[in-house]
């Protein structure tokens, strides 16, 4: 039985001798390791953060202190030391442990989190809450350097150090984004800062010297000496600017500077800002030397550091931090062209004729496919970090200078820049192209990342073309369109390929509004968007099997709508069926109602289909459609099931389901 066996709680770590702190350390790294070897996720963050972890929980007491992590992804060990280690492998399985943290899952995890940027709001409202009703409890934000420059949390950085609550922020700086640390002389003065007895002194001295006359004016004066000190040494100054007691940059895989550290400044008083530099795949030499690959990863072999599709031997006798490791099993493999491969080849193909073409994201570049256009056009690709505002703010100002911007964001993330999409893009009427990578349930990540919002927060917006391929050739065409026109267009695609069936090939030329047929039948009209215009086929062909014959309409526009094709369908069939994979409230199904209505035809009977008014959990993206009923199965069966109930009389002529 190892360390990590014995560890239930967190309390459970302030038995343990430094010795055993370290081998706790390397056996959580092999743990996670092992696990995300096999499973796949994310990797280099978690492994970066599992001393600074280890240490937060030493020298605090949660559940009682409150630690928060701004990104469940670096909180792995989190995770291993507060019950969770049995259910570690079923991490990002169906009904298994979320990859992030969440509200539902442990009394240790305060919010459900995957978006970055968040945990210093949140942080300050609780130190605020604590101090209202006179609590005693620390509180603890754990926030990574790529976060910080996020707009929430900048603003959460200037009211903190305005207001000056107890509150901790630690700043795991796992890229050296900010400074290095200078060495000895900065680590001397961290010890001397922190240290209990010279915070005691120097509060006594301020009290001391404010009874002298002018004594406020010296106390200022000694401040700005103190400053000045730290201003050669520590790279902190802007924090001390805004209000912090600046701390670091310290060591962040040093288990006793940790400790000692986080003792001394959980007796410090007001906003205090501690700086912890990490190594991101800290432990694993491929992580080590490729953290952004390692950020996120699919299954792999541990050997070689090589996607599993890559590796050729099943067993190597492998040993990791002097520990074998069990041979790993196979994993599918991944679709043969993906949507986000098809933009990325189109874009850098249309940008080698095209040179106003600019494209921008928002700290994504591989996720997004953009990582071979900056290669291609270096001068041409901007990545403005975690600032999703600023990417679509930015675009408007290139747009209205002559550019042609593509933004290439998750459908998740964007949500974030909604007012800028309105007052940049939209209002001034600007054509600035939005790409929305993984609109559609994307699996193991989970709620937090599901792509599921879009259709209803863009469709009202006036201005903007709204589109869905159903497939990466139709999303090479629709790209192409969308830099013909002069107005914004949103086009938003699914994570991964075609799922049910085989592409169909290139279709009919885009056309502002106009959808494409690609089956006919008498009883009913099935209209289909984006991705799910596949499982909408092959759920006709079982329906036929059951004697109805369906009509299958690949929409290609949400706004504008076909209509002329809707009113053909009412003459035609007399009953429509809508299938989107995004909430049905307010989605594309919502839309072709309010079509009908507008068209004096809300008599035809319309089922929408579509994702419910919850939050999906966390699972693979084949089994979170199947348990959303929209496999082609399940499709024709409530389809069926419907067209069975119209034989009988009601009321109503819509349905959702």
């Amino acid at each position: 039985m190892g360390v990590l066996d014995t560890i239930q709680r967190p309390a459970d770590l302030k038995s343990l001798t430094l010795a055993q702190l370290h081998t706790l350390a390397q056996e959580i790294r092999e743990e996670i390791l092992q696990t995300i070897a096999r499973l796949g996720g994310h990797l280099a963050s978690s492994l970066g953060a599992v001393e600074l972890c280890l240490a937060l929980h030493y020298a605090f007491d949660a559940p009682e202190d409150q630690l928060l992590w701004d990104m469940g992804y670096q909180a792995f060990t989190h995770k291993l030391v507060t019950g969770r280690l049995k259910q570690f492998q079923t991490l990002k399985q169906l009904g298994g442990l979320s990859g992030f943290n969440h509200k539902d899952e442990s009394p240790y995890d305060l919010f459900t989190t995957g978006h970055g940027g968040t945990v210093l709001s949140t942080a300050m409202g609780l130190a605020m809450a604590r101090d209202h009703i006179r609590g005693t409890q620390q509180v603890v934000a754990i926030i990574g350097d790529a976060s910080l420059g996020e707009g929430m949390a900048l603003e959460a950085l200037n009211h903190i150090g305005h207001c000056k609550p107890n509150l901790l922020v630690v700043l795991n700086d796992n890229r050296m984004s900010i400074a290095k640390p200078i060495g000895g002389l900065s680590r001397y003065l961290n010890r001397i800062i922190t240290n209990p007895a010279y915070n005691r002194l120097r509060h006594d001295l301020e009290a001391l010297i404010k009874r002298l006359p002018h004594g406020s004016r010296l106390v200022r004066l000694g401040h700005k000496l103190e400053e000045s000190v730290k201003g050669l040494l520590v790279p902190g100054l802007v924090f001390e600017e805004l209000g912090f007691r600046y701390v670091g940059p310290i060591d962040g895989h040093n288990l006793p500077e940790l400790i000692r550290t986080l003792k001394n400044v959980k007796r410090m008083k007001g906003a205090i800002l501690l700086h912890v530099s990490t190594v991101k795949g800290k432990g694993y030499r491929f992580a080590e030397a490729d953290p952004e690959r390692f950020h996120k990863t699919e299954p792999f072999d541990l050997r070689t550091g090589l996607p599993k599709a890559s590796a050729q031997a099943k067993g190597y006798g492998l040993r990791v931090q002097g520990k074998p490791v069990k041979p790993l099993a196979p994993s599918p493999q991944p679709p043969a062209q993906t949507f986000t491969d098809a933009f990325s080849e189109e874009l850098i193909r249309i940008a080698q004729t095209n040179r106003r073409l600019m494209a921008i994201t928002a700290a994504m570049p591989e996720g997004t496919g953009l990582d071979r256009f900056a290669r291609e056009f270096p001068e041409r690709f901007l990545d403005v970090g975690m600032a999703e505002q600023h990417a679509v703010g930015l675009a408007a100002g290139l747009a209205r200078g002559g550019a042609r911007p593509v933004v290439a964001i998750y459908s998740t993330f964007l949500q974030r820049a909604y007012d800028q999409i309105m007052h940049e893009m939209c209002l001034q009427d600007l054509p600035v192209i939005l790409a929305i990578d993984r609109a559609s349930l994307v699996g193991e990540d989970g709620p937090t990342h599901h792509g599921v919002f879009d259709v209803a927060y863009l469709r009202v917006l006036p201005n903007i073309r709204l589109l869905a391929p159903r497939d990466p050739d139709e999303l090479r065409a629709m790209l192409r369109w969308a830099l013909e026109q002069d107005r914004p267009v949103a086009i938003r695609y699914a994570r991964g390929g075609v799922m049910y069936g085989e592409p169909l090939g290139k279709g009919p030329k885009i056309a502002l509004g106009k959808s494409e047929l690609l089956r006919t039948g008498a009883d009913l009209a099935i209209v289909a968007v984006g991705n799910l215009v596949y499982a909408a086929l092959a759920a006709a062909e079982r329906l036929e099997a059951e004697g109805i014959k369906a009509s299958v309409v690949n929409a290609r526009f949400i706004k504008p709508l076909d209509e002329a094709m809707l009113r053909e369908t009412a003459a035609r069939a007399g009953r429509l069926v809508t299938i989107e994979e995004a909430q049905v409230a307010g989605g594309f199904g919502s839309a072709v109602s309010e079509a009908l209505d507008a068209a004096g035809l809300s008599g035809l009977p319309h089922l929408r289909i579509g994702l419910p008014d919850v939050f999906i959990e966390h699972g693979k993206r084949p089994e979170l459609l199947e348990r959303s009923r929209l496999d082609p199965e399940n499709l024709a069966r409530r389809i069926a099931r419907w067209m069975h109930s119209l034989r009988e009389p009601t009321s109503e002529a819509s349905f959702v389901v």
